[in-house]
């Protein structure tokens, strides 16, 4: 069944539009990082709080029972702070409250443990190590600078005096804090580097297969968790052969460069885009459903087809499909939406088309495949 929905309409949720920039990530490709690498450590962090509550209470005898109580506020701390994760506009900025609500619980109990004394001074380093696989450098020495400041509050805050005598226990930590950060910098810098050139499409700057593979599997079993949908949309720029054939490959670069700019644009924080290759591309959404999608994926096609690139005038078809809540497969919500995106391209180009059931946005260029 094909059928246009002229008077049925979905509310746009309100968090899609142009995700706005921070200092934290200035750019689209510094946010995915950012999410990403938050994404890896959530699981290590949680075995990271329970290695330092095992500390803790095999200490507790020594050291005192109360210094579980800043872990325990972090652990809770943490669990609110990932249920809003994937709903904020600036995710960079509840990662780093994150990352300060960790060094805070540490310093808590360092100064319950006997300030400049305390056998855990050492563990301010252990966020620490994290901030540069998340953040620019301007962020990591501003990280640095905090931590330098925790550390003079829970030292010479809780026993000025014997800091007066024994000054080397405030600067050995100190220089230990700046010789991580910069060791960390150097690594992940590097890591970058070496990462981008495999994940990133370096024409348009987004994220190419390589990089759709090992998120696949991770969007699984986030839906699985979760409980949410995942959808994909499949885009293909219309009559791009002609734009090369007749104007060169040169101007051709400049299209798909512009189109990546402004579906970049258009997006939220969270979601993906990928350049599948040649003129196609895939965007994924978690937590939405074929509704939601078609919107976003309208959205994308009437930002392309606004104003002409390089002086001409380019428009874009788009498939859509969701995964049931909860149960996210690739190759069949993929297969799903590629075949939506023949169906666009049937029925004339510069639309969208869902497979599936379900109202979407009343406009002319959006229908229903069957």
């Amino acid at each position: 069944m094909d059928a246009t929905t002229d008077h049925r309409y979905v509310e746009q949720p309100p968090d899609i539009g142009v995700a706005p920039r921070s200092w934290l990530c200035p750019e689209p490709a510094d946010r995915a990082r950012a999410l990403d690498m938050e994404t890896r450590l959530r699981p290590l962090r949680r075995r990271s709080f329970v290695a330092l509550a095992v500390a803790l209470l095999l200490s507790g005898h020594w050291v005192g029972w109360w210094t579980l109580i800043p872990l325990a506020v972090a652990v809770v701390g943490f669990r609110l702070v990932d249920g809003r994760m994937e709903r904020a506009r600036r995710p960079e900025l509840t990662i780093a409250a994150a990352w300060l609500l960790s060094e805070l619980a540490i310093a808590g109990s360092i100064a319950l443990t006997g300030g400049p004394r305390s056998p855990a001074l050492a563990w301010l380093v252990i966020p620490l190590v994290t901030l540069p696989a998340r953040f620019n450098a301007r962020a990591v020495a501003l990280g640095v600078a905090l931590v330098s400041v925790l550390l003079l509050l829970v030292t010479v805050g809780v026993d000025a005096a014997y800091i007066a005598d024994h000054p080397q226990s405030i600067i050995m930590p100190i220089a230990l804090l700046v010789a991580v950060a910069l060791l960390t910098s150097a690594l992940m810098s590097s890591d970058r580097e070496h990462r981008s050139s495999s994940v990133i499409d370096p024409l348009t700057g987004m994220l190419n297969r390589n990089a759709l593979q090992t998120r696949v599997a991770e969007l699984a079993q986030q839906a699985a968790i979760l409980r949410e949908p995942v959808a994909l949309i499949v885009g293909d720029l219309d009559h791009f052969k002609a734009v090369n054939d007749g104007h060169g490959h040169a101007v051709g670069d400049v299209v798909l460069k512009d189109v990546a700019y402004r579906m970049r644009k258009a997006l939220r924080a969270y979601d993906l885009a990928y350049r599948l290759g040649g003129e196609e591309f895939l965007i994924v959404l978690p937590g939405a459903d074929a509704a939601q999608a078609a919107e976003v994926a309208e959205t994308l096609r009437a930002a392309i087809a606004r104003d002409p690139i390089a002086g001409l005038p380019v428009t874009i078809s788009f498939g859509v499909s969701a995964s049931a809540a909860g149960r996210f497969e690739y190759d069949a919500v993929f297969a799903a939406a590629d075949l939506a995106l023949y169906r666009s391209k049937q029925d004339g180009r510069d639309r969208v088309r869902v497979c599936g059931g379900g109202a979407v946005v009343a406009t002319t260029s959006v229908a229903l495949a069957a």
